[in-house]
C-alpha cells in the first residue's frame, strides 16, 4: 500500500512539473523586455551594417525563340533539301547547349573574363562606410578597376598552366610597375606589352594604367572551366512555360552594366553557333562542289578538244537512228550515275554502307551499271568509225551535262547558304535597369530584428528556466503542508532607488508607503499576530518570530527590517537582531554600525564595549540586563531597537550551541 502511494505520489509530481504554465512563461517575457528590446536592437544593428557590407545584386533578361526550322532550303524545292537534310531542336536541348563551354569560351575570350582584379586596400569597414564596392568591368579592349586614387587597365594577361588561379601582385613603381607572387618579380613599363619567364612558366602582360606610386592591386588569371563556372552559377536559362518554344536567359551580378553586356555576348555568340550550324551542311556541299568543278570543267575541255580532233580529220560521220538512241540513253544514264554518286557521298558523311537510304542507292547504281553495259556491248558491234565517233560525241555530252548540273546546284546552294538564318532568333536583348534586386534593405532589417527580438526571448526563458527558484505559493503548501500567510511583491521604486543609490534608509515606510509591497507587509504583520502559537498556561502568543531562507539575497533583512517597523505602529516595543553572524547586512538598513552585536555578546568579550545606552537601561533593569544594554542601539524609529551581529566570529556554530543564545532569548522575551 506504501508502495502504490509512493509511486502515485511520483506520477502527480512528474505530471506536475511536465505542465508548462503559459501565464507564467508570458509574464517572464514581460519581466524580461529590456533584454528581448536590446538582442531586437541588436539585431537592427547588424541588420543595417550587413545590407551595407553586402554588395548589391543586379538582374538582366533575355529572350530567345526557338522555331521549328530555316525556310532557306525549303523554298528551292525537293531536290535541294534532299542533298541538305533538315533537324528540329527543342528548346530544352538548346538551353543546355547555352550553358556549354562551345558558347562560353568565345564570351570568355572576348571579355577577357578570365582576368580577376581586386583591390587589396578596401577593408570591410570601407564597404561598410561607402555602402558600394567598385566592381571590375570587362570590355574587348580589356579590363579595368576603379579605386580610390585612379584607375587600373589591363589590356593583356596570358600565363602558362602552372601560373592559372595563382594571385599575384601588381604594384605601380617610378620607372613602370612590378608584378610579383611571392617567389619572382618582375618589372616593366605602363603601356607595353611584355614577356616574363618565371620559375614556374611564362607571363604576358601588357598595362595601360595603374594609380599613384606605391598602390597595389591583386590580379589573377583563371582557367577556363573555373570561369564557364561563375559564370553558370550567375546564368539561369529555362523555357518559359510548357513546349512553347521560347527560351528566358537571366544572369546576376554585382555591376548592372557588366552583368547585361556578358548576358548580351551570351545570347550573340549562341545565334552565331546557330546560324553556322544550320548552315554547315550545305558550306561542307558547297565546299565539295567547288573542289570538283575545275576537275569537271578540265574534263569538258578535254573531250570537246579530242571531238574536234576527230571531227576535223574524218568529217562528219553518218550515224544511223538506232546509234544516236543508243547515245541519248547512255549519256541519261551517265548523268544519273553522277547525281546518284553525289547523293551517296552526302550520305556516308552520316550514315554507314548498311543504311537503308546507302544500300538503295546502291541497288539503283547497280541497275544503271547493268544497263550502260548493255549499250556499251551495243555500240561495240558498230563500225570502228561510227563507234568511236559515238563515244567521243557521248563523253563531250556527257561531260557538259555533268558540269551545267554541278554548276546549276552550286549556285543554288550558295543562295540558299545566304537564305538560312538558323531556327533560334533573338526576342529580347539585356537592358539595364540600375535597379538592385538584392539585397531587400528594408525586409533584412526587419528579419534581423524579429530575430535578435527571438533569441532574446530565448534568453529570457532559458534564464527563468534554470533559475530553480519557487514560483508558485500553491507548490510550496502543496510540497510542504506549510501555509503562506503572505506574498511579498517587490517595489520597482526601491529597486530603482537600490540601483541609483538613493535609498540609504531602505525601509518601504519611508519611500513607498503606497506601495502592495508595503500592504503587503501589513498583511503579513496581520497574519502573524493571528498565527502566532499559544505558550504557557497564561494562554500568551509567542513573541519571537525567526525570518530565514535558502540562500543569501532572497529578501531575509528586506522582510525583517519592514516587518519590524510595521509592528512597532502597534505601539509595541521590538526588538530585530541580526543573527546571521557571518553575512549579516541588516546594519546596512538602518544606516548603523555592526559593532556590538550578537556575536560579540555571545563571546562575552566586552572588555572594548562602549558604556551602557541609557535609553535602554531604563527598559532593562537587572543586573544581567544591564549587559545587554551595549549589544542593543535605537535605530531612531519610534518602538524599534536592533542588535547587530557584531564582529565577525570564527565559530559561530559552537557560540549558538552553548546556551547562552537561548538565555539571551529568554532574557529579552521578558522585556520586548
Amino acid at each position: 500500500m506504501n508502495t502504490d502511494s509512493k509511486n502515485l505520489s511520483n506520477a502527480a509530481s512528474k505530471e506536475d512539473n511536465d505542465e508548462i504554465d503559459l501565464m507564467a512563461l508570458l509574464f517572464a517575457i514581460l519581466r524580461g523586455w529590456k533584454v528581448i528590446v536590446f538582442f531586437a536592437v541588436l539585431g537592427l544593428v547588424i541588420g543595417i551594417l550587413y545590407s551595407r557590407y553586402v554588395n548589391p545584386t543586379f538582374k538582366s533578361d533575355a529572350l530567345i525563340q526557338i522555331e521549328e526550322n530555316s525556310k532557306g532550303v525549303a523554298a528551292l524545292g525537293a531536290d535541294i533539301s534532299e542533298l541538305i537534310g533538315s533537324e528540329v531542336s527543342k528548346a530544352q536541348a538548346e538551353a543546355e547547349l547555352i550553358r556549354s563551354r562551345m558558347i562560353l569560351e568565345p564570351v570568355v575570350n572576348l571579355l577577357h573574363l578570365r582576368i580577376r582584379l581586386s583591390d587589396p586596400n578596401i577593408g570591410a569597414l570601407d564597404r561598410i562606410k561607402s555602402n558600394s564596392t567598385d566592381t571590375q568591368i570587362n570590355k574587348p579592349e580589356g579590363v579595368s578597376l576603379k579605386t580610390e586614387d585612379g584607375e587600373v587597365k589591363i589590356s593583356q594577361f596570358n600565363v602558362s598552366q602552372e601560373y592559372l588561379n595563382q594571385s599575384f601582385t601588381l604594384t605601380r613603381s617610378a620607372t613602370g610597375f612590378v608584378l610579383t607572387n611571392g617567389f619572382d618579380d618582375f618589372k616593366g613599363q605602363i603601356g607595353k606589352a611584355h614577356l616574363f619567364k618565371g620559375t614556374d612558366g611564362q607571363i604576358q602582360i601588357k598595362v595601360d594604367d595603374l594609380p599613384a606610386d606605391g598602390y597595389s592591386v591583386n590580379i589573377t588569371k583563371q582557367s577556363l572551366q573555373t570561369t564557364t563556372d561563375q559564370i553558370n552559377s550567375a546564368l539561369s536559362v529555362v523555357e518559359k512555360g510548357k513546349q512553347t518554344g521560347i527560351i528566358q536567359l537571366s544572369m546576376t551580378g554585382a555591376n548592372q552594366q557588366q552583368t547585361s553586356l556578358i548576358l548580351k555576348q551570351i545570347v550573340l555568340s549562341y545565334i552565331d553557333q546557330n546560324q553556322s550550324r544550320g548552315s554547315e551542311e550545305t558550306t561542307k556541299t558547297i565546299s565539295f562542289m567547288e573542289t570538283q568543278i575545275p576537275t569537271l570543267k578540265k574534263k569538258l575541255e578535254d573531250s570537246e578538244a579530242v571531238f574536234n580532233d576527230f571531227r576535223k580529220k574524218y568529217g562528219t560521220i553518218d550515224v544511223g537512228k538506232e546509234a544516236e538512241l543508243l547515245l541519248t540513253e547512255n549519256s541519261q544514264i551517265d548523268a544519273q550515275l553522277n547525281e546518284l554518286k553525289l547523293k551517296k557521298a552526302d550520305l556516308t558523311t552520316y550514315y554507314t554502307e548498311e543504311h537503308p537510304l546507302v544500300v538503295q542507292i546502291n541497288e539503283q547504281l547497280a541497275v544503271l551499271n547493268a544497263r550502260k553495259n548493255e549499250i556499251d556491248d551495243t555500240i561495240a558491234g558498230l563500225p570502228e568509225i561510227q563507234r568511236e565517233f559515238l563515244q567521243l560525241s557521248a563523253d563531250t555530252t556527257i561531260n557538259r551535262e555533268i558540269y551545267l548540273t554541278l554548276l546549276k546546284n552550286y549556285e543554288q546552294l550558295k543562295i540558299v547558304k545566304a537564305g538560312q538564318i538558323g531556327f533560334a532568333r533573338i526576342i529580347d536583348l539585356p537592358i539595364s535597369t540600375y535597379k538592385a534586386i538584392a539585397p531587400k534593405k528594408l525586409q533584412i532589417m526587419i528579419l534581423a530584428m524579429l530575430l535578435g527580438a527571438m533569441l532574446g526571448t530565448m534568453l529570457v526563458l532559458l534564464k527563468n528556466m534554470l533559475r530553480n527558484v519557487v514560483k508558485d505559493p500553491e507548490r510550496i503548501e502543496g510540497k510542504t503542508g506549510v501555509p503562506v500567510v503572505a506574498t511579498i511583491p517587490r517595489s520597482p521604486l526601491l529597486t530603482r532607488l537600490r540601483k541609483n543609490k538613493k535609498a540609504p534608509n531602505r525601509l518601504l515606510a519611508y519611500v513607498d508607503n503606497n506601495s502592495l509591497s508595503y500592504e503587503a507587509i501589513k498583511s503579513l504583520r496581520t497574519n502573524l499576530m493571528f498565527g502566532m502559537p499559544v505558550e504557557g498556561r497564561a494562554g500568551q502568543r509567542a513573541k519571537v518570530i525567526l525570518v530565514t531562507g535558502e540562500s543569501p539575497g532572497v529578501g531575509k533583512s528586506f522582510i525583517s527590517a519592514n516587518l519590524t517597523e510595521v509592528f512597532a505602529q502597534l505601539d509595541k516595543k521590538v526588538l530585530i537582531i541580526d543573527a546571521d553572524m557571518r553575512l549579516g547586512e541588516l546594519h546596512r538598513m538602518f544606516s548603523m554600525s555592526q559593532d556590538n552585536g550578537l556575536a560579540d555578546y555571545l563571546s562575552q568579550d566586552v572588555t572594548h564595549l562602549s558604556k551602557p545606552n541609557t535609553q535602554i537601561a531604563e527598559v532593562i533593569t537587572s543586573q544581567e540586563s544591564n549587559k545587554l544594554t551595549s549589544f542593543i542601539h535605537p535605530t531612531g524609529i519610534d518602538n524599534v531597537d536592533f542588535m547587530p551581529r557584531g564582529q565577525h566570529p570564527r565559530n559561530p556554530a559552537s557560540l549558538l550551541a552553548n546556551g547562552s543564545f537561548n538565555h539571551l532569548m529568554a532574557e529579552l522575551n521578558l522585556h520586548y
